[in-house]
């Protein structure tokens, strides 16, 4: 039960910090300056005639 005890600490302090970190960046990269006209022709792909 040692190892359980020892990786539930890990996950409830680091392991919620990373995912914290992650979506921050995620939503850091979406919002970014460049990325309009990226987000812009993903969005027309669907448009597009073979």
């Amino acid at each position: 039960m040692e190892t359980y005890t020892a990786m539930r600490h890990f996950a409830d302090s680091w392991g919620l910090l990373a995912m914290t970190a992650f979506f921050v960046g995620a939503v850091l990269f979406t919002l970014r300056p460049g990325s309009k006209q990226t987000a812009q022709e993903a969005a027309d792909i669907p448009l597009k005639d073979d």
